[in-house]
């Protein structure tokens, strides 16, 4: 097989452990927080965040891979051996702060990745149709995350007593720790090479491309913006449905936010709905203007978040939790993949490492924000407030769409900055 079609190949098998791994991250490791140690808003916003420390050190990661010579894909592997061992502990041993020490080490290994597996899919994939081989292989991590998502919640389900967890749940912790050993293993057999060396000693060297791009730039302030508004709201919907009973001033939910009923508005119906749509955007990415793109998917999140945090009955959270998996379907092919439309070709992972370390501020802060925001005005107007700094951020990328038709051609858009 050439290239492209070992990655495919294996990309396709990672799928399935990347969806089981997603909905730890995104649904389960904040339920275990809340209904088994009954963590307070700052542990609960450290979990939340724990994943942005890998995106921080994502330029030191992607200078460290160069200097030692390794391949994209070896370093990637190396990085999913380390981060199970994380989950492999926890799973092992019930502690409340080692149980959010191993989610530390085994996000920020897990994150300090993706800048290398951008660069696998600028190498491996053909330009014209990158978003169509990643959209393909996100039908598989969703329909995993949507049929693990509502098992596991099922199960915890059953072991449920007075809206807490009966028993602590070292199976599941355990399939996370597996599901990365399986990413490892395919990582290992990715075709990759090694990356070209920027210019200077300083592990975050890659910065430099921040001062150097000004249309690079403007878009990591942009993207800075509607990415706070949309972050710090992202947990709070676990704790919106699971916590329901401590912001009872401000809202009462009219059914019983049990696991199953958790899992099936934030993991099972988005995945659903990313499952009919990942190939759509997969496809517009790789004929749409960017800026455009970016702008259509801003509007969803906004419109999910305003009617998730403003409902009370399934059916509006049914609602939102459709529109946000529209949302969610385009955006993680924009924000995987949206380097690659920008950046000379031999530096996407630098380009891409600049993005992730900006990615990692608002992952980190936006948590503590919402956490914070939450105990002093109502979810609904919190909504609210995520919804208006989403549209403005996304009005002021729009006045850079000249360039965004010109990557949609395929166009470089940046100069070869000589090393």
């Amino acid at each position: 097989m050439n290239r492209t079609d070992t990655t495919y190949f294996y990309e396709r098998f990672r799928a399935v452990a990347s969806g089981i791994l997603e909905t730890g991250f995104t649904t389960f490791l904040l339920l275990i927080a809340v209904k088994w140690f009954t963590f307070g808003a700052t542990a609960k916003a450290l979990i939340s965040a724990a994943g942005a420390l890998g995106f921080l050190l994502g330029p030191a990661v992607v200078s460290r891979v160069a200097e030692a010579g390794w391949t994209t894909a070896q370093a990637a592997s190396k990085l999913m051996l380390a981060a199970s061992l994380g989950f492999l502990v926890i799973s092992i041993v019930e502690n409340r702060w080692l149980f959010i020490a191993g989610i530390i080490l085994t996000t920020t290994m897990a994150t300090a990745a993706v800048p290398l597996v951008t660069q696998i899919y600028q190498e491996n994939y053909p330009r014209t149709s990158r978003g169509k081989f990643f959209s393909r292989t996100a039908m598989i991590r969703i329909s995993s995350a949507a049929i693990f998502g509502l098992a596991a919640g099922w199960i915890l389900n059953s072991h449920t007593n007075e809206n807490q967890l009966s028993n602590y749940p070292h199976w599941l912790l355990g399939i996370f720790s597996g599901a990365l050993i399986v990413a490892a293993f395919c990582f290992s057999r990715t075709p990759g090479k090694p990356l070209a060396k920027a210019k200077g000693t300083h592990p975050f060297r890659s910065l430099r491309f921040v001062k150097e791009d000004k249309l690079f730039r403007h878009i990591l302030i942009c993207w800075m913006l509607f990415g706070v508004g949309n972050l710090m709201l992202f947990p709070l919907r676990v704790e919106y449905l699971a916590n329901a009973g401590a912001y009872s001033d401000d809202y009462t939910l009219n059914f019983e936010p049990t696991p199953v009923h958790i899992a099936l508005i934030l993991v099972f119906i988005p995945n659903a709905i990313k499952l009919v749509s990942s190939p759509i955007w997969g496809g517009l990415f790789d004929r749409m203007n960017f800026f455009i793109l970016r702008v259509v998917l801003n509007f969803f999140f906004a419109t999910s978040l305003v009617i998730f945090f403003n409902s009370e009955s399934m059916i509006g959270l049914i609602i939102a939790a459709v529109l946000f998996g529209i949302a969610n379907s385009g955006g993680e092919v924009a924000w995987s993949l949206w380097v690659t439309k920008f950046a000379p070709p031999k530096h996407v992972a630098d380009y891409m490492s600049v993005h992730v370390f900006f990615n990692g501020i608002r992952v980190f802060l936006s948590p503590f924000l919402g956490f914070w925001l939450i105990g002093i005005i109502s979810a609904s107007s919190l909504s609210l407030f995520s919804a208006g700094i989403i549209l403005a951020s996304s009005l002021a990328l729009l006045s850079d769409y000249p360039a965004g038709e010109k990557a949609k051609r395929g166009t470089a858009l940046t100069k070869e900055i000589t090393d």
